[in-house]
């Protein structure tokens, strides 16, 4: 009874679908009047008397068949587009007051969402931006995509809501949810917006790490938070925190010491010789295990090895998973070094430091960078400290995995990988090994 009560509102007034959708019974009448005609059917029978009729004012003769193949042709075209219209102003009239911004390229959003919903299934692991530029080149490509991010941040905007709220830290969720939104539009600009001299309280914070942290009050948890989040911006895929306890990164270092906290490990002068997870026994969300088992793709990086990609591998089991997989396994090498944590580091260390930690052969491929920037954007860096990542692709192999090279930067202020690029190498190589969506 609610169902027929909700469908006779689309007969209320003010609600504009009514005209449109007379015409279309209207448009059926006329197809149906045409094809009868074309089929010689008998209706053509009951016409022959009125033609008859006719034919004595006009002097045609109208029961010959040719003058009726016009007639019937022009009447079928007539109810088809009568119907196109029809449903086309139906379709309009409904998206002006659902979808108001998108309402004049309603087909292309239509078929993107179909197109994409039937792309490769792909798992990204890691976390801070390199992550985002990853999944913003996929999202073109497929909305089967699952992007398993670290929570170990304790710097910033994230830090703070850690220690002041007990959230887990929002600040690499919010950066992913960002770059698989649909649209690059003013709701995006707000998940970014940081508020600065703000005063106490609010400076420092960015839009979306508030909003997740209230999301997770309101829900009473941090997974269905992100999950909500993610309607927000209508985003193309899933984001999940590959653990939701929490836990912190303690840092080996060269000189003997334990260092806990991402930020206090990279700010220590020794080098990095370890990286552990407390507690040692987090558990991964059963989503995430599900979405590696089904993968087609598994692709690990780019970003910070040490605190970005490998906290994710400490998580139980989450290794294991992916070592298993039948999956295309890749990892992204980093384009540049990163002071205190990768510093003079070779694309071969980054691929050691991974594999070491993540105790078994997690990847098999590894996606290298031969492109060489501009010579002011490399001093710039290197004022910095950090230094282009050589692709030794000989010690690679030698380690046995099979380097895939090319040129994957961006030619922009900044040296860091190219969205498109890194997606379409990515897919090339799944194409090849012709793993095909289940």
């Amino acid at each position: 009874m609610t169902r027929i009560r909700s469908s006779l509102k689309w007969l209320y007034p003010g609600m504009r679908v009514k005209r449109w959708l007379l015409l279309t019974p209207l448009g059926v009448l006329f197809v149906v009047v045409g094809v009868t005609l074309l089929t010689n059917m008998r209706i053509v029978d009951y016409l022959n008397s009125a033609a008859h009729v006719l034919a004595v004012e006009t002097r045609l003769n109208l029961t010959e068949p040719r003058v009726y193949v016009p007639i019937a042709i022009t009447a079928t075209i007539a109810g088809l587009v009568l119907i196109f219209i029809s449903i086309r102003q139906v379709i309009d009239s409904i998206a002006s007051v659902i979808s108001p911004t998108q309402k004049d390229r309603l087909a292309d959003v239509i078929y993107q969402r179909r197109y994409l919903s039937h792309g490769h299934r792909i798992v990204v692991i890691g976390g801070g931006t390199g992550l985002s530029t990853m999944l913003r080149g996929l999202k073109e490509y497929t909305s089967n995509i699952v992007a398993v991010v670290t929570v170990s941040d304790d710097g910033g905007s994230s830090g703070m809501l850690q220690r002041q709220l007990g959230v887990l830290p929002p600040g690499d969720i919010r950066n992913c949810l960002v770059a698989l939104a649909d649209e690059e539009t003013l709701m995006t600009e707000l998940f970014q917006h940081r508020f600065m001299d703000a005063g106490e309280g609010l400076t420092g914070h960015s839009f979306g790490n508030l909003l997740i942290a209230a999301m997770t009050d309101i829900t009473g948890d941090f997974e269905q938070a992100v999950k909500e989040s993610s309607k927000v911006l209508a985003i193309r895929g899933r984001v999940l925190p590959s653990t939701t306890q929490h836990v912190i990164l303690r840092g080996e270092m060269g000189d003997g010491a334990l260092v806990d906290g991402e930020t206090t490990i990279v700010s220590h002068p020794s080098p990095i010789k370890r990286i552990n997870l407390v507690p040692g026994d987090a558990k991964p969300l059963q989503e995430v295990l599900d979405a590696i088992r089904l993968a087609n793709a598994i692709i690990i990086g780019p970003g910070s090895v040490y605190t970005s990609i490998i906290p994710n591998l400490l998580v139980e089991g989450l290794a294991d998973a992916v070592a298993k997989s039948d999956a295309v396994k890749v990892y992204v090498c980093n384009v540049m070094t990163q002071v205190g944590e990768s510093d003079g580091f070779k694309a071969s260390d980054h691929v050691r430091a991974v594999a070491s930690h993540g105790g078994r052969k997690v990847f098999n491929y590894v996606l290298l960078n031969k492109e060489v920037p501009s010579i002011r954007l490399l001093e710039k860096y290197q004022s910095a400290g950090a230094e282009l990542v050589v692709p030794d692709i000989d010690a690679i192999r030698e380690m046995g995995y099979k380097p895939i090279t090319g040129n994957f930067i961006s030619q922009t202020q900044v040296v860091r990988h190219d969205p498109q690029k890194l997606a379409q190498a990515v897919l090339r190589l799944v194409m090849e090994k012709s793993f095909l969506p289940r």
